[in-house]
């Protein structure tokens, strides 16, 4: 029973993530159609027992493709040529994701701009059309 550290203060049991080896896409002669070396894992974020309940409703929320409906998880690495290389990759690419929805973002408090940025501007826009006035044909008067 191994532990994968993903954060400082959260660690994943082995047992919770479903890694299968998969033959890879696209060009790479004689060995790619031989061996499976691309890795996908598979992680339940929804029924995971090793995830805050707050973690687990910001990776829910992430407008990632990679999580289906049932919230599950699914990365696949293949970039690399052996399996070891991209099982690490995939983990990686976990570890990152799950750092992400750990960082809680603040939420936003409208300001109002001060009265003296307010008529700086309106006073830039007036001497700005009155140089833009001046170009006009003279009139006739």
């Amino acid at each position: 029973m191994n532990v994968i550290r993903l954060t400082d203060t959260i660690s994943v049991d082995e047992d919770e993530l479903e890694l299968s080896a998969i033959r890879s896409q696209g060009a790479g002669g004689q060995n790619v159609n031989k061996v499976a070396t691309a890795i996908q894992l598979r992680f339940d974020i929804a029924n995971s027992a090793s995830l805050p309940p707050d973690v687990k409703q910001r990776l829910l929320a992430l407008p990632d493709k990679r999580i289906s409906k049932d919230g599950v998880l699914v990365i696949k690495a293949q970039e690399h040529r052996t399996q070891a290389r991209n099982r690490d990759a995939a983990i990686g690419r976990l570890r990152a994701t799950i750092s992400d929805a750990c960082v809680t973002v603040a939420p936003r408090r409208p300001t109002r701009p001060p009265r003296s940025a307010v008529r700086k501007r309106v006073e830039d826009k007036r001497k700005r059309g009155d140089v833009k006035k001046q170009r006009g044909k003279p009139s006739l008067d």
